[in-house]
């Protein structure tokens, strides 16, 4: 990956962005996001010439994989195709939800092709998020609008003032997780949630909660106030709310058991999926919940395990799944009998589905802790043949996991089965080989941009990188973390936190390394190498138009502007901010 590759190159600083691409205001984004539901129909025309930037650079092949007249052709844009030739090409076919031909000339439409003159615009396969708990995101209570991508309290304050625009009086607007009020704050001050004066004066009509993390603290608006003092649940003046069980816990739980209705839980799974569609998230691997409790003690993490994926395989019965799931199951037994995950092991199957729904194995957890229990658990995930997938978040817990698979292989061996351990912040270099040997991977998340420090950063692209391990990223949103694949590739790539400290320097990797690991790595940790991850004849048609050129835009646009204006999933448009009309 040398420093000639266009991943490296940085844009004109004093470039000014086009009429169309200011349109995609905040405003924009979050009502497109929140209209979960049928794709949209196809914008754009046939012709047009090529935007005035300088061609890509291209083999010019005109690889073929269908014959036939396409169903839907791209023109004139820099589609990096990310193939391992690194191909960049101007045309792409789609026939049958499968790309067709990519490079070359143009094919010729035919009476019901579809056409979209790209004018120049970079386009990348549709992102592989290998690790996130989008379920969960599907399943919060009342209209849930995440704030990853706000910047200020200015910020929180339009985003949830356009959300209200879409929501019924006195419906509520709640944020739970995948956000940190370290990113509303520059460093020079003191960072803090908003005030209930704040979310008064952008949603008066509305009550709202807004929850940091796992278990807050949490904040809420007058409307709010008064609900919660009515069932004896302390909110302070100012609208803040204590964090842990007594205070946050008992908030959340009210609201979860006073809002949640099946078909709320069905609309909260399509805005979760559009969510995502918007910033080009084209595919999930969810890693699953702790088991909910039904008490105050339950956390942002917490659900029912064996239900809460309903509503999702319900919109998916009802042909509005516009994003591919692919479902882990998370197991926490407590005894060396590990009793549920033996009965899922003997009645679910692994990676069994669709091209849109379908299993995995099990992770993030087989069990409680990594003792006795622990081990039993992976010695019966490999003995029935599936894979398992673990995390590590210390320094030396990850050596404990690793000697773990080690011990298990030698008894069912696990070397086709593509066991994984996740976040690896601290993992060295000898244990990663060890995890090699084994046909293992690790799948990394950039958790750390939140609250990380220069103590608690990690986790060591560089090295792992350069090691040759099956390596991929994932967000691991959306408790303690942001789903944004761009947030993520930025703390990657420059190393900075949400106040824009360098904390994990000496490892950041280029952003051609960072797209490879959100797109063609990740196909390996969904067992689909040979269908997802790369624009190529023959694979799934999914693929991202984004409103800048991810290459080319500087580090700050790269967290805080880049979207999708046009996210297609087999061959079908699931997301178009009608910047190509």
């Amino acid at each position: 990956m040398g420093g000639d590759h266009p991943s490296d190159m940085r844009g004109d600083p004093s470039r000014q962005d086009t009429p169309a691409e200011r349109a995609l205001t905040r405003r924009r984004f979050v009502l497109t996001g929140a209209a979960a539901g049928a794709a949209v129909p196809l914008a754009g025309g046939l012709g047009g010439t090529a935007a005035a930037a300088g061609p890509p650079s291209t083999t010019g092949r005109g690889r073929s994989g269908s014959d036939g007249e396409p169903d839907l052709i791209l023109l004139n844009g820099k589609i990096h195709t990310m193939d391992p030739d690194n191909t960049v090409v101007r045309v792409v076919s789609i026939k049958n939800g499968r790309f067709a031909r990519v490079g070359g000339g143009a094919p010729t439409p035919g009476s019901g092709t579809r056409v979209i003159d790209l004018r120049g615009r970079t386009v990348v396969p549709g992102i592989i998020d290998s690790h996130n708990h989008i379920v969960l995101l599907g399943n919060r209570p009342g209209f849930h609008t995440p704030l990853e991508n706000a910047f200020s309290v200015a910020d929180v304050q339009e985003t949830y003032a356009t959300r209200a625009t879409a929501v019924p009086e006195r419906g509520w607007i709640t944020t739970i997780g995948g956000f940190h009020q370290n990113q509303l704050f520059p460093p020079d001050q003191t960072p803090r949630l908003p005030t209930l004066d704040e979310l008064d004066e952008a949603v008066p009509k509305n009550p709202a909660y807004i929850s940091q993390g796992f278990a807050g603290p949490s904040t809420t608006n007058s409307l709010g106030k008064s609900f919660f003092e009515s069932r004896g649940i302390p909110v302070a003046d100012d609208g803040s709310i204590a964090a842990g069980p007594e205070a946050t816990g008992r908030a959340t739980l009210t609201l979860r058991e006073t809002l949640l209705t099946f078909e709320e839980r069905k609309r909260g799974a399509g805005e979760a999926m559009a969510f995502g569609l918007g910033l080009g998230v084209t595919t999930h691997l969810d890693q699953g919940a702790f088991q909910a409790t039904g008490t105050p003690s339950d956390g942002a993490a917490h659900e029912d395990n064996f239900t809460m994926h309903l509503p999702f395989l319900a919109v998916h019965r009802e042909g509005n799944l516009n994003a591919r799931l692919q479902i882990n199951f998370l197991h926490m037994d407590a005894s060396t009998d590990v009793p549920t995950l033996t009965e899922r092991l003997k009645n679910a199957f692994p990676f069994f589905g669709d091209d849109m729904l379908g299993t995995g194995g099990i992770g993030e957890f087989l069990a409680e802790g990594l003792g006795d229990t622990w081990s039993e658990a992976a010695r019966r995930v490999a003995e029935a043949g599936w894979r398992g997938e673990v995390h590590s978040l210390t320094g030396t817990d990850f050596q404990t996991e690793i000697a773990g698979f080690e011990a298990v292989n030698r008894e069912f061996p696990i070397a086709d089965l593509r066991w994984v351990v996740a976040h690896v912040p601290f993992i060295t270099e000898d244990w990663l080989d060890r995890l090699k040997a084994l046909g293992g991977g690790v799948n990394l998340t950039s958790w750390r941009y939140f609250a990380g420090t220069a103590q608690n950063n990690g986790p060591p692209f560089r090295m792992i990188v350069d090691n040759g391990i099956n390596a991929g990223m994932g967000g691991d949103g959306m408790q303690i973390a942001p789903m944004n694949p761009w947030i993520q590739i930025y703390y990657a790539t420059t190393g900075r936190n949400a106040r824009g400290e360098v904390i994990n320097d000496g490892q950041q990797i280029t952003r051609h390394e960072a797209l490879r690991l959100y797109t063609a790595s990740n196909g390996w940790f969904l067992r689909r190498e040979d269908d997802l991850g790369t624009i190529e004849p023959g694979k799934l048609a999914d693929l991202v138009v984004l409103n800048k050129d991810y290459f080319a835009v500087l580090d700050e646009d790269l967290r805080r502007n880049l979207r999708s204006v046009l996210t297609v999933v087999g061959g079908r448009i699931v997301h178009d901010a009608g910047m190509l009309d």
